[in-house]
């Protein structure tokens, strides 16, 4: 187990205010009411539409009301280890789950049904798709189950845009159109790609421009 901290290295912090819902207004609303509701939550989608975000958010605001978070993902260590006194027990990466996570998680499960500590899962399939045991699955789909819908290029292109004002860098709409044409828009790949792209345009002293932009790709090997 392990608590989330409050800001997440150098990125943004992930907060409600800061997650585009696009077409996931419904699920926004529900996610920040889990709290007040015992019924597990699970959201699915393919990598980079934001479920981590929303799971982080959530953690954020529980621990910024003075309650406890337990955080189990696909990389945290074994044993995990039941805490009576959480006020939200996470589950992230579900669909990465060893045979040894998922035992835990399903022991965690029953405990947190038994104590209604809200819980709230993601994976990048839904859960009748999950590769795992049964009772888990099971359980996991138990509650509310929300798709994510990824983010049509009018809101990849605003949350380039924030993150490009927050960190007082210049993306002109070039750059910006070739991000997002020949890129997949998945927010996790584009933000690490503008994260390439502003320590090289620091390391080279050079504006972000297209040019640069191709530059760092090809030294990066990549077409």
């Amino acid at each position: 187990m392990r608590q989330i901290p409050l800001a997440i290295g150098a990125a943004a912090q992930r907060s409600f205010d800061t997650f585009l819902p696009g077409g996931n207004a419904q699920v926004l609303a529900h996610v920040r009411e889990l709290p007040l509701r015992p019924t597990p939550l699970y959201l699915w989608s393919p990598a980079g539409s934001g479920k981590t975000h929303l799971l982080q958010a959530l953690a954020a605001m529980v621990q910024a009301q003075g309650g406890r978070v337990a955080w189990f993902d696909a990389d945290s260590a074994t044993p995990w280890e039941f805490d009576s006194g959480a006020a939200l027990i996470v589950f992230d990466d579900c669909d990465r789950y060893d045979a040894a996570r998922q035992q835990a998680a399903f022991a965690l499960f029953v405990e947190a049904t038994a104590h209604a500590i809200p819980i709230a899962a993601a994976a990048r399939v839904p859960p009748v798709d999950l590769v795992m045991r049964d009772d888990l699955r099971t359980r996991l789909a138990w509650g509310h189950v929300f798709a994510l819908e990824p983010l049509g290029e009018v809101d990849a292109r605003a949350a380039l845009r924030r993150e490009a004002d927050r960190r007082a860098i210049f993306l002109s709409d070039d750059v910006m159109d070739y991000l997002l044409t020949r890129f997949a828009r998945d927010l996790k790949h584009l933000m690490q790609l503008l994260d390439r792209l502003d320590e090289f345009s620091l390391a080279t002293k050079r504006p972000i421009t297209v040019p640069l932009l191709k530059r760092m790709l090809d030294e990066e090997g990549q077409p």
